[in-house]
């Protein structure tokens, strides 16, 4: 998702275990939205590092009591990263019919990673420290946040609304609410994605300027769209 650094952290794998976000969650609503588009390999339900749900509930306590989240995705298998990357670069090719095939890949990587499990371009989801979420009222009713998931447009960066508040004011505070509860609980945010999150995995260690990322890549065996077992790599 972003560009090549000069400066890639190194990853000391941290060995926390992938665990499966409970179900039953008062403030946690799961919808694992490629499960639901039913792509191959895709998971029926959200799968993250043990760190990454303990931030969660941190950015709730952080969230007013109104508020919920949605979690869309979180741990991605190598075969999904692929198949989405395949995708989002078909539909970018449609739209973009005079782009070279070079300006097609730049314009894909800006809205999903290159399915790489090499640390110095390791794919966020690939390391279960990604999640992609959203806000809910209590009853886990959406919130306009200015687009859709996974719209690519120049709407669906973090800040649009920031530099356009006029255009849709309740958007801007609906992405304000969320990106605070999150970066207060740790995380950090994907500037060109409005949902996207990330915690201790390289995306992460190059925003915080750290030298040393926690969590490199699992390779998952899936089975009935389920985690059967990992691995770290």
């Amino acid at each position: 998702m972003e560009r090549n650094h000069p400066n890639t952290p190194s990853v000391c794998e941290s060995n926390e275990p992938l665990i499966q976000i409970p179900a039953a969650h008062p403030r946690l609503f799961i919808e694992p939205i490629y499960y639901q588009q039913q792509i191959p390999d895709s998971l029926r339900t959200i799968y993250v590092r043990k760190g990454v749900f303990e931030r969660l509930q941190q950015a709730l306590t952080l969230l007013p009591q109104e508020y919920s989240l949605v979690l869309y995705d979180g741990y991605r298998p190598f075969q999904v990263q692929h198949y989405l990357f395949s995708h989002f670069s078909r539909q970018l090719a449609q739209q973009m019919p005079q782009a070279t095939s070079q300006e097609i890949m730049q314009a894909t990587k800006r809205y999903v990673a290159f399915p790489s499990e090499q640390s110095a371009h390791l794919a966020p989801h690939l390391t279960g420290g990604a999640i992609d979420v959203t806000l809910v009222d209590v009853t886990g009713k959406a919130l306009d946040l200015g687009t859709a998931f996974d719209e690519m447009n120049e709407k669906s960066a973090t800040r649009y609304f920031e530099q356009h508040t006029a255009e849709n004011p309740l958007a801007c505070r609906h992405r304000r609410l969320l990106y605070n509860c999150m970066t207060l609980a740790g995380f950090t945010n994907y500037a060109e994605e409005w949902w996207h999150y990330d915690y201790h995995n390289v995306a992460w260690a190059r925003r915080v300027q750290a030298q040393v990322a926690y969590y490199g890549a699992v390779h998952a065996t899936i089975q009935n769209h389920t985690v059967k077992e990992f691995r770290f790599l």
